[in-house]
């Protein structure tokens, strides 16, 4: 579409999802009459930034139902990340929601070649987690042989990848990788056919898209989306891989000042904000990804209209995404003091062979000195468990001795990240 009738489509979308939020939303109608601004003021995508931002502070302030703007009979799913302190972010969907998604994961997979005539094996986590959702959902859209695995079973992703012959793989990137060493140290390399994977959920560098696409014999790309918005899809990398399409005549992007929160041009650095236009059940306006990148609205090759938006090149806040999953230092910090620990911590994050580790180093108290080596064992034990079910995933707990991790003057040094993710 040119870019003209598509800011008109964005334009007319806006105008009545706005006045859709303000008369459904009591939540919405009260931020905007705090900042003066009412559906009669956002006449077009001009009007955008007269409205206020939304934070994932919003999302914790309204849960579970105060952001929703369809009746709950007309929602059909639910979709949730894990929570800062145990609270999550749940999304609602309307099947006209779905189907949107669902076009949008089915756009990534033809940007990448996909066809009615490829064997596309999905091998991100299902259930509560978007990425088996969608990318499953899309694939069908396509017409596409769809394997549905999930994440995990290494031995039997192989064994399908090979005997059905799948030509397309979605998963992680940190995945792929392994699945790349599985396949060659089981002599099945040989055997495998796929020619492009759709690899998102988590930070990966040009080095690691050279490594596995050297590995595995396929074109690697990238994929981009977050819970509140739907699901992965929201922009996709075409077949140039500079840079992700964002799905504009659904999502309005918009790149500010994380600090002055002003809206920057494109190809200036800082905080991506999106608008959605579309949805019904849990429409987004203004909301802050805390994602930092830059957006490139100069043509593409590949003929595509939509607007570029780079890889993440970090976070406006302290969230770390390990493995795909979305890791708060606020939410082990809640495990260890309602396990009577101190919140003298330290997290370290890094990657080894294409895999995130996660180490937490928590001084002892002092009256635990006395502890045997078994009883520390235990504690280490007890805390590995507690954080697997706050995070989802497992960390490696150390109990090291008082004071033995370095204090600072100014703000504590909690996280040191290993990886060069950028």
């Amino acid at each position: 579409m040119p870019r003209e009738e598509l800011r008109a489509l964005q334009s007319e979308r806006l105008v009545r999802q706005v006045r859709r939020v303000y008369d459904s939303v009591p939540y919405y109608r009260d931020k905007m009459n705090a900042k003066g601004v009412t559906p009669d003021d956002v006449r077009g995508i001009e009007d955008l930034p007269k409205l206020p931002f939304l934070s994932k502070s919003d999302l914790r302030d309204a849960y579970p139902y105060g952001l929703l703007a369809r009746p709950l009979s007309e929602c059909v799913r639910i979709q949730s990340t894990s929570g800062t302190t145990g609270r999550r972010v749940v999304a609602f969907y309307t099947q006209h929601d779905i189907d949107l998604w669902e076009d949008c994961c089915a756009r990534a997979i033809v940007a990448v070649g996909g066809t009615k005539d490829d064997v596309c094996q999905v091998c991100y986590g299902y259930g509560l987690f978007t990425g088996g959702p969608g990318l499953n959902g899309g694939s069908h859209k396509v017409g596409c042989l769809t394997l549905p695995m999930s994440s995990g079973n290494t031995e039997r992703q192989l064994m399908f990848m090979t005997d059905l012959g799948a030509t397309i793989l979605c998963c992680t990137p940190s995945y792929a990788a392994y699945l790349a060493e599985s396949a060659i140290e089981t002599g099945m390399r040989d055997k495998i056919h796929l020619k492009a994977g759709i690899f998102g959920a988590e930070a990966w560098t040009e080095e690691m898209r050279r490594d596995i696409q050297d590995k595995l014999g396929l074109k690697a790309y990238d994929i981009y989306g977050l819970t509140e918005l739907s699901g992965p899809g929201v922009a996709f990398e075409c077949s140039e891989q500079r840079g992700m399409h964002i799905n504009e005549d659904h999502f309005i992007a918009e790149v500010i000042d994380p600090v002055t929160e002003e809206v920057l041009p494109y190809g200036q650095k800082g905080e991506l904000v999106f608008t959605a236009i579309t949805k019904e059940a849990f429409p987004m306006i203004r909301y802050r990804t805390r994602d930092i990148c830059v957006l490139n609205a100069e043509p593409c090759s590949c003929g595509r209209t939509h607007i570029r938006m780079s890889k993440p090149m970090g976070r406006s806040d302290d969230m770390l995404i390990i493995r795909g999953v979305n890791v708060f230092p606020s939410q082990i910090e809640t495990v260890l003091l309602n396990r009577g620990m101190p919140a003298n911590y330290q997290i370290t994050v890094d990657r080894v062979n294409n895999s995130d580790t996660l180490d937490v180093d928590v001084e002892i108290p002092p009256e635990l000195m006395s502890d045997t080596v078994n009883d520390i064992t235990r504690k280490e034990a007890e805390l590995v468990e507690a954080m697997r079910a706050m995070l989802g995933i497992t960390a490696r707990v150390h109990l090291v001795a008082p004071k033995s991790i370095a204090r600072s003057e100014g703000k504590a040094v909690r996280v040191i990240d290993k990886r060069k993710l950028y």
